[in-house]
């Protein structure tokens, strides 16, 4: 009973505690203000005009000293409009008191930039707001790189110093949970729009600290508008329509941001409302608009190395959960096996993404990650498993101007004498100074499969 009350009391404690931070934010501020402004924070002699390193240098001098007397949990507990309020009053005084040359414009701008020092993500956060950007890459402070439309390009956007930097990771891991220093110096997290964060510091990162940010994009395209962008053919996507609807297996695979997640989306749109999907993900990105989704996300290990939950765990959770639709975002390891037991065992129209340069490539990949699974199994029986589980191979490449292409529909027809046999259904190639998508005119196989259950399979898709 003493330690239930004791606990009891703690709650209490620190529920009064985080309550007394949120009315004395405002407070805090302007107790801030003085000590800024009283400590010469800020010194005009310092501020010839208003020229860009000039108000770089008071942004950053601000900034400090916000970091410097701001308690992180009192921030964390207020509304925005608390926050917005104290620093609007925070910065008007300040910048009263020293008289700096600013603009109303240019007061309105700084109160923004230290919002998204104090709550968003510094620097970055127009990045994080540009719907063009797909990838944020940091190369320490003064190196800010972003893709856009599949090519990579320069920011003239930059942190104050390494010290800024590290400010800005440290606030993006602790919401999640997570920390670097020199003993664990790499980390990823996910942002709340469901952004992925790779993170590497120094020592490794020996040219300052690294942040990789994948972007959540909210936006996600549908087939028609990959045929219209020139993705695949209109033929090309009907097969995988109807491929879908008969419940095929298919592996969609590719290289870094070739496009895999999005395909997997596209296609996902042609699933039944009237089946239950359960997806598996590292980080959740998949956007189903079915209306009986569960999804699973896993789970990294706390600071103690304890408590995770990996993909394969979830594979083999999702088997007691009467699925009729297994959908893996990435596949990655020992999963591969329970993956494609599950194809083999009754779940039809399972779907699947992972790493590959080729559809060949992306066979030998999934043996070699089934081998992982350190079962000891014979080289063949991998081979069967594979060879009797998979339908189809979507691969799709990402092209050096940019763009991001279906560049081949593949189908798995069987093994003979341990090697697996393939066809390719749709290829595309270069014509001239394009790539084009155009059938083989080889009618699949799979096509027995979707007579079976009712589908008609039109020739003419396939006409050369």
């Amino acid at each position: 009973m003493e330690n239930t009350s004791a606990k009891t009391l703690r709650g209490e404690l620190r529920e009064h505690d985080q309550s007394v931070e949120r009315n004395l934010l405002a407070e805090r501020v302007v107790a801030l203000n003085q000590t800024t402004i009283q400590s010469g924070l800020l010194q005009q002699s310092e501020l010839p005009g208003v020229s860009a390193s000039a108000y770089t240098q008071i942004r950053h001098k601000l900034h400090r000293g916000l970091l410097d007397l701001l308690n992180p949990q009192a921030v964390s507990n207020a509304t925005f409009e608390q926050i917005k309020s104290a620093v609007e009053d925070y910065v008007m005084s300040a910048l009263e008191q020293e008289s700096l040359p600013l603009s109303r414009h240019e007061r309105g701008r700084l109160v923004e930039d230290l919002l998204y020092e104090v709550l968003g993500l510094g620097p970055l956060s127009p990045l994080m707001t540009d719907s063009t950007v797909s990838d944020i890459l940091v190369n320490g402070p003064h190196n800010i790189f972003v893709e856009r439309h599949g090519l990579l390009e320069m920011t003239d956007i930059h942190f104050h110093d390494d010290e800024h930097l590290m400010l800005t990771i440290e606030r993006i891991l602790s919401r999640v949970g997570r920390r670097v220093d020199e003993s664990s110096p790499m980390a990823d997290a996910r942002l709340a729009d469901g952004s992925r964060v790779n993170v590497v510091i120094p020592p490794l990162a020996f040219k300052g600290p690294s942040i990789s940010i994948r972007r959540f994009m909210r936006n996600i395209l549908d087939v028609n508008e990959l045929v219209m962008g020139g993705a695949l053919t209109q033929e090309a996507a009907d097969f995988l329509k109807l491929a879908v609807r008969a419940q095929l297996n298919i592996i969609i695979s590719g290289g870094t941001g070739s496009g895999k997640t999005t395909m997997l989306n596209c296609l996902s749109q042609y699933i039944d409302d009237g089946e239950r999907i359960v997806t598996i993900e590292d980080t959740a990105e998949l956007q189903l608009n079915q209306i009986h989704v569960v999804g699973l996300e896993a789970r990294p290990a706390n600071t103690e190395g304890k408590g995770s939950v990996t993909i394969r765990d979830l594979v083999k959770n999702s088997l007691r959960m009467r699925p009729d639709r297994i959908i893996v975002g990435e596949v990655r390891g020992a999963e591969a096996l329970d993956m494609l037991q599950a194809m083999n065992t009754g779940h039809d129209g399972s779907l699947a993404t992972l790493h590959s340069n080729s559809p060949r490539d992306t066979l030998a990949r999934m043996e070699t990650m089934m081998l992982m699974a350190e079962l000891d199994l014979p080289q063949r029986v991998l081979r069967e498993q594979i060879a009797s589980a998979v339908n189809l191979i979507v691969h799709v490449n990402r092209y050096p101007n940019g763009a991001r292409k279906v560049s081949n529909i593949t189908e798995v027809i069987g093994i003979d004498n341990g090697v697996i046999l393939t066809q390719d259904i749709f290829v595309t190639r270069r014509e001239g100074d394009h790539m084009m998508m155009k059938a083989t005119g080889i009618m699949p196989s799979v096509a027995n499969i979707l007579d079976e259950r009712g589908i008609e399979l039109d020739s003419n898709l396939f006409a050369t």
